[in-house]
């Protein structure tokens, strides 16, 4: 196969193509060997695929041009969620066209960085103070827009992948601890303006044990998966915590409960390996980079990636509130696995494409 002419960075590639492939022994696993929801995954990761090989034949260049407007269009469909979206499950992500319902909080997931890359590449880095202030507006306000929903795990990705651009841009270690120091001061303030759900979530990740069949049992039932998998696993269909039904959303956000369980510490181990090779190749792709922009979404995009599996795995394990953050390409869903694959399409653009150039 002619990895250059298609665009595909190969290193890559197989490592997405190894999780595609654990994570369909894993949703057979936690779905109760249910054969429709595993081919219903599969057909999902296949769409992905696709995503990433039509996305990844985009030039560079191009997508530099399209990011004000894919950003523009992005935030009319935040502002139509808000106005005549969807309610499902007591939130208001939604939007309705007829054949399709999708979230447009998904899309901003790679408007914002892509935007704010555009922004900076525009300018002398490090950015000064009011262009900061600019930048912090473009990624605030599509995040309040999403909070708003509410959801609060997307708007910390997106909030995420924005702050990560400018950091990767230059920006001044004191003006990081200014805002540090800002978000410790609006803190309280914040805090009186969550949902009541939202609130029980951070003070159970301090005392899971104070509401044992509610608010905690969650987290309780997942580290007590984890725990019980011990160093070498109970094996592939063995976990007792998901075919009880004692842990909840095993097949989505807490399928990492199930695969440490069945594959313990050396599996969880190798699991996270293949998430920080998929990380260091992107950074590598990144600093390879030839220009402002492409550095830019690249690094945004590699940490953005970690983001993802480094919050799921430690809501999971009790290091974080609950968010409702999937593990890509492992957790049972279509959106979020679209989302990551046009993300990693635009990275195998930027190395593959940046050689032609050569």
């Amino acid at each position: 196969m002619n990895w250059e002419r298609l665009h595909l960075d190969k290193t890559m590639f197989f490592a997405l193509l190894s999780l595609t492939v654990i994570s369909l022994f894993v949703v057979y696993s936690a779905s109760a060997k249910d054969v429709s929801a595993t081919l219903g995954h599969l057909m999902r990761v296949l769409m992905g695929f696709t995503v990433l090989l039509v996305v990844a034949q985009i030039r560079p260049e191009i997508l530099e041009r399209w990011s004000p407007y894919i950003f523009i269009g992005g935030m009319l469909l935040l502002i139509a969620v808000l106005a005549i979206g969807v309610i499902g499950k007591g939130a208001q992500r939604w939007l309705h066209l007829g054949v399709i319902k999708f979230q447009p909080a998904e899309i901003m997931k790679l408007a914002v960085p892509m935007m704010l890359s555009w922004y900076l590449a525009r300018g002398n880095l490090p950015p000064q103070l009011l262009r900061l202030a600019l930048a912090f507006l473009m990624m605030a306000v599509p995040a309040f827009m999403i909070i708003k929903q509410p959801d609060l795990g997307t708007a910390l990705l997106v909030f995420g992948a924005g702050t990560f651009v400018l950091f990767l841009g230059g920006m001044r270690w004191r003006i990081i601890l200014i805002l540090l120091t800002a978000v410790a001061i609006a803190a309280p303030f914040a805090w009186n303006h969550l949902h009541d759900y939202q609130r029980q979530r951070v003070l159970t990740l301090f005392n899971p044990e104070a509401d044992p069949l509610g608010t905690g049992y969650h987290t309780i039932q997942s580290m007590i998966a984890i725990g019980s998998g011990g160093v070498y696993g109970k094996g592939w269909l063995n976990s007792s915590q998901a075919h009880l039904d004692y842990l909840p959303e095993s097949s989505t956000d807490f399928i990492f409960a199930v695969f440490a369980e069945e594959f313990g510490l050396i599996g969880s181990l190798l699991l996270v390996l293949i998430y920080a090779f998929i990380v260091g190749r992107g950074m590598l792709i990144a600093y390879l980079a030839k220009d402002t922009y492409t550095r830019l979404l690249a690094g945004s995009i590699s940490l953005t990636f970690f983001l993802y599996f480094f919050v799921n795995m430690g809501m999971v394990t009790g290091i974080l509130p609950i968010v409702g953050i999937p593990l890509p390409m492992m957790s049972y869903g279509g959106s979020s696995i679209v989302t990551v694959m046009a993300a990693l399409g635009i990275l195998m653009s930027i190395h593959t494409h940046r050689k032609i150039a050569e």
